[in-house]
């Protein structure tokens, strides 16, 4: 009668015990489903804040404003200067030599100024009247084809439309020589780069 029930206590209790381990597990799953966590956030306690006397705030803004000023003062002095052009300007070097590179020349008599002068001006007339020669020329050429077309057009219209034709055997085009540039030995072609030596300006 005992070992039954022995038998049956050590039953009761391995039930216990395995009940006791699946309701502690139950625990722990719950527990763990039920604790959450929030994002780290990395932050750190607010600064005390320090009391500034307030002629110092001034005295920073004031220095602040005084810069500001100088900055906009010296914008506007050099938004005068035009951007200097390279092409344009003179090497010193050709300054430096300039006292040796001066000729003087002799001075020329008024005689000499006046005939100088009066041969401009005969040379400017020359040159106008041979103008207005040739303006004539091409007017009266131009004259005469006209009209001896208005006499051929009385004659015959066929013949007319036929001479208002452009010639193109007027002007040959003769070309001669290869059609392209054949390649030169041995040559090494530039790979495209180049260096910028150009001075930048702000």
């Amino acid at each position: 009668m005992m070992n039954g029930f022995n038998l049956i206590n050590g039953f009761n209790r391995l039930t216990v015990q395995a009940f006791q381990k699946n309701i502690r597990r139950d625990i722990a799953t719950n527990i763990f489903l039920n604790f959450k966590t929030t994002p780290c956030l990395l932050a750190e306690p607010l600064k005390k804040k320090k009391k500034v006397d307030p002629a110092v705030l001034k005295a920073r803004e004031d220095r602040k404003k005084k810069k500001l000023e100088k900055q906009i003062r010296r914008l506007e002095k050099n938004a005068r200067q035009v951007k200097p052009l390279e092409e344009c300007e003179i090497p010193l070097s050709l300054l430096d030599e300039k006292k040796f590179r001066v000729r003087s020349l002799p001075q020329i008599s008024s005689d000499v100024q006046e005939n100088r002068a009066i041969l401009e001006k005969q040379w400017a007339a020359y040159k106008k009247n041979q103008r207005l020669d040739d303006i004539q020329m091409l007017d009266r050429i131009s004259f005469a084809q006209q009209r001896a077309l208005d006499e051929l057009r009385n004659e015959s219209e066929e013949l007319y439309q036929e001479a208002m034709q452009i010639d193109f055997q007027l002007l040959p085009f003769k070309r001669e020589g290869p059609m392209e540039t054949p390649p030169i030995k041995n040559y090494d072609s530039p790979d495209g780069d180049y260096v910028d030596i150009s001075k930048k300006w702000e």
